[in-house]
């Protein structure tokens, strides 16, 4: 294993991307890259090397990034000289990492560069990789390795992963991706937390009576499909995203902002949260799998009709869950998380809601909550408190109405995508927005149950049409405590 000493970001940088030609490279890596590159936030001696199987020499790859990658740079984005000069950073060296050393990639990237691998690959490659990084010479005491999800389908092939990667990276110099965590609003809640005194003695209960956290698609699986049929939503969605949005929701304050310090605190909270049995499955847990329905005013295929989906399939599309963090700061105030394909839109939120006042001193107000904060992440960014106000005119009638805080109103200058965020973070070496192991497997330690409870209850999905909120079970599950999803 290599030194964990704090790299040296004054060196020149070599990032190293293996399935370099791959979607989420043309869709989102180099996309982002070019942003970080245009607006100088790299370093001045920085080269892009993609690899790839394909036979291509440097003029064709270039031509591939131009057919693929430039259509995902937003036209105001866009400058012909900066295009130019980005393209000028970008090599190509054919690789297969399952047949070839990489000897041939130890001839490209320079002596004494700082390295950052992002392996945009299967999982299932990880190991060989690393082996093979570590065999050419290329992994040294300022490398870094990033690691796209999943990582690992259950505990075990997750720690598995982990072993192998450390054998030869040390755990300082691996960056466990979750772009999530690169969103500004979801970075703006711990300001939110942590630097407003006003709504930290109210973080806990009593006073909060119930947490939301809906990450909600309106996209099928797609090309997607021989993929998500063996994850699930509860694999790809819920065991990383949406645990990750409630650690931040959930966890105390940190000492400071030093990474171990904030990953620290969500990971006591991801072994604070309450274990499932199959009787709290059978209650508290919902798959669905959407059916045929309307999406964008479009008919729209169910999975089952989906291309490379099995017809007799039992994959969900669709979880929703309650779940509790068993904490003095959160007894017995339950946590709702929710997630799926096809849904009537895309939405992503976390809604705190406050407990109403002891008494109804305004008898002539119908009952409802007094009070919310509604942290929308996509497709718009903003954070809204819900607080009552008076009607105009006679009497005390009472109506809900919202303090907004519009960050792209509030913040004129440019917001980073998440994915361009988190890069930047690589190459500065700062680890605060990455997971680590140990958050890692105790993810999976706390969805491993959920997932073989459901292979043992061996209940099919609950089918929601295309183009709704998912199956009617989830509101249930809500109701029942006397809640409803905040849409």
């Amino acid at each position: 294993m290599t030194s964990s000493a704090q790299p040296d970001n004054s060196l020149p940088l070599d990032m190293i991307i293996f399935g370099g030609m791959g979607d989420l490279a043309m869709r989102k890596l180099l996309p982002a890259l070019y942003m970080a590159h245009l607006h100088g936030n790299l370093p001045a001696a920085t080269r892009i090397i993609s690899t790839g199987r394909q036979d291509f020499n440097r003029e064709a790859y270039l031509a591939f990034v131009e057919e693929h990658s430039r259509s995902f740079i937003s036209e105001g984005n866009f400058a012909d000289d900066a295009w130019r000069s980005f393209l000028q950073r970008l090599e190509f060296v054919r690789v297969d990492v399952q047949q070839d050393d990489l000897s041939s990639l130890a001839k490209v990237s320079r002596e004494g560069a700082v390295r950052v691998f992002y392996l945009s690959t299967a999982p299932s490659l990880f190991t060989t990789i690393c082996e093979k990084l570590s065999a050419a010479g290329l992994v040294d005491a300022n490398a870094r390795v990033v690691l796209e999800k999943p990582l690992g389908s259950d505990l075990a092939s997750a720690v598995d992963i982990n072993e192998a990667v450390g054998k030869h990276f040390a755990e300082s110099q691996i960056y466990r991706i979750d772009h999530y965590l690169g969103k500004e609003t979801v970075q703006n809640l711990m300001v939110l937390r942590f630097g407003n005194s006003i709504l930290e003695p109210l973080w806990r209960a009593p006073n909060i009576s119930s947490v939301q956290i809906t990450v909600a698609e309106e996209v099928g699986v797609g090309s997607r499909a021989g993929f998500y049929d063996g994850t699930g939503a509860m694999r790809d969605m819920v065991q990383n995203h949406l645990l990750q949005l409630l650690c931040i929701v959930a966890m105390e304050p940190p000492a400071s902002l030093a990474p171990d310090a904030v990953r620290d605190e969500k990971l006591k909270v991801l072994r604070s949260l309450r274990r499932f049995n199959l009787a709290t499955i059978a209650r508290d847990t919902v798959r669905g799998q959407y059916v045929r329905g309307a999406s964008g005013n479009q008919a729209v295929p169910g999975y089952l009709e989906e291309k490379n989906v099995p017809p007799d399939s039992g994959t969900e599309t669709f979880v929703a869950l309650r779940t509790y963090v068993d904490t003095w700061r959160w007894s017995k105030v339950p946590f709702y998380l929710r997630t799926g394909k096809r849904m009537e839109r895309r939405s992503s939120k976390i809604v705190v809601e406050f407990a109403n006042p002891p008494f109804p001193l305004f008898p002539e107000s119908t009952d409802g909550v007094a009070n919310r904060l509604v942290i929308e992440l996509q497709p718009e960014e903003a954070i809204k408190l819900q607080v009552m106000a008076k009607q105009p005119g006679s009497g005390m009638h009472m109506q809900q109405v919202a303090l907004n805080l519009d960050l792209h109103s509030a913040f004129t200058q440019r917001r980073a995508e998440a994915y361009e965020r988190l890069l930047i973070d690589v190459v500065r070496g700062r680890l605060t927005h990455f997971m680590r192991r140990d958050e890692l497997e105790a993810a999976w330690e706390w969805a491993d149950p959920i997932i073989e409870g459901w292979g043992t209850l061996n209940e099919k999905p609950r089918g929601y049409a295309a183009g709704t909120w998912g199956p009617s079970e989830s509101f249930a599950l809500l109701a029942r405590d006397g809640f409803s999803w905040f849409e």
